[in-house]
């Protein structure tokens, strides 16, 4: 038990459960809409038993992957692979999925749904955490990947929200996230056998896997994939601006007419809601402001869609929907103030400034997360409406 107390181990262990939170959210859904047709004293066996089974099976696919990553040219692959994920995750793409399972109101129905779509959603899974277990040069990979599965997988089942709200408030830990993917590719690609075992394939040029090797191939596998991802997406900016500042039509100079008020559901949004408020007020015809209220659900993953009937995720985006809405709408209720509700599913920050231009919006405002106001420490979501919209963006801390 020596290697519990090498520094080696428990880095490995906090990339393992870095990876399976970032790359985990999506299962986390799947268990929760899956479960939710169940009745309340079955609902919780049902998250525990296929959760269970989910543990048991990533487990068992990450011991195949580790014995196949011997094999000459696996882990080359697994390293492009790993680059793709990584890109994947600094440039979120959101698929329609082509729904057939439906959230079963039969336990075994639900754990059954849990435990097939955990098998099929979790190729990135255990490639990126096979290749952080085998590079971390601890000669206890099997160790490392029971530890680090039974640790975070809790956490995204019962902590998926509060992950992702942390995303949101600190991309910072995306970003973070992608390179650590790029640098796991890169230690893997100088370590396969093809390259390091003069046994294997003896005509073929080796290399020296050494430490400055290995780390020197980490780094520039964790530069790639932050320069491909800022590539892709300063490309895909670059394209949604001119249609979102041709669309936008503003009133007048000085006047102010419609606003746009995005809200989460948060205490952020809350003191946004409170700020539009008292910018009402100071209007001279309060009554002739237009104001839209709305709030922007992230769609789940086309991963997730495939094992989840449309019924019931139109469903849970409508109680998401209700649920963020909730709050400003009891706030604007008390002051009397009239809105427009408007309940969308789309990336929050492209589809918070389209839905800006469709109103005619003048001035969107919006709660922010973020700890200072320079572009680098504001909210996912706040930078992304800024950089979209073709209006004046108002952050309320």
């Amino acid at each position: 038990m020596e290697f519990l107390s090498t520094p080696e181990f428990w880095v490995a262990v906090g990339q393992i459960i870095l990876i399976d939170i970032l790359l985990g959210g999506d299962n986390a859904v799947v268990i929760a809409l899956a479960c939710r047709k169940l009745p309340p004293k079955q609902r919780t066996q049902g998250i525990l038993w296929g959760t269970a089974g989910a543990i048991v099976l990533r487990i068992i696919l990450i011991f195949f992957a580790l014995t196949l990553l011997a094999i000459p040219f696996l882990k080359i692959v697994g390293a492009i692979l790993l680059v793709w994920i990584g890109v994947k995750l600094l440039v979120p793409e959101h698929e329609d999925g082509h729904a057939n399972i439906e959230g079963s109101d039969k336990l075994w129905g639900a754990v059954k749904t849990v435990i097939i779509a955990d098998f099929v959603m979790s190729v990135d899974n255990v490639i990126a955490i096979a290749g952080a277990a085998e590079a971390s040069g601890t000669g206890h990979s099997m160790a490392l990947v029971i530890f680090g599965v039974l640790v975070s997988i809790p956490i995204i089942v019962w902590g998926s929200q509060m992950v992702i709200k942390l995303m949101d408030r600190f991309p910072i830990i995306i970003t973070l996230g992608g390179m650590l993917l790029g640098w796991i590719a890169g230690t893997m690609t100088v370590t396969d056998p093809a390259l390091v075992n003069p046994q294997v394939l003896p005509s073929m040029p080796k290399i020296e896997a050494t430490d400055f090797v290995r780390y020197g191939a980490g780094v520039l596998g964790a530069l790639l994939v932050l320069a491909i991802g800022k590539f892709i997406t300063a490309r895909k900016a670059k394209r949604a601006e001119p249609a979102a500042h041709a669309a936008a039509a503003p009133a007048g100079p000085g006047r102010l007419r419609r606003i746009l008020l995005a809200v989460d559901g948060s205490e952020a949004a809350a003191r946004a809601t409170r700020q539009v408020i008292d910018m009402r007020q100071e209007l001279a015809d309060p009554a002739a402001l237009v104001l839209h209220l709305v709030h922007v659900q992230r769609p789940v993953s086309g991963d997730v869609s495939s094992f989840v009937a449309h019924k019931t995720l139109d469903e849970y985006y409508q109680e998401q929907c209700e649920a963020a809405l909730g709050p400003a709408r009891q706030t604007l209720d008390a002051a009397g103030v009239p809105y427009q509700a408007h309940a969308r599913v789309g990336t929050p920050g492209e589809t918070i400034a389209k839905e800006a231009a469709d109103q005619h919006a003048d001035l969107i405002v919006m709660g922010t997360h973020g700890v200072g106001m320079t572009a680098s420490l504001l909210g996912s979501v706040a930078q992304a409406t800024i950089g979209a919209a073709g209006v004046p963006v108002l952050l309320v801390k």
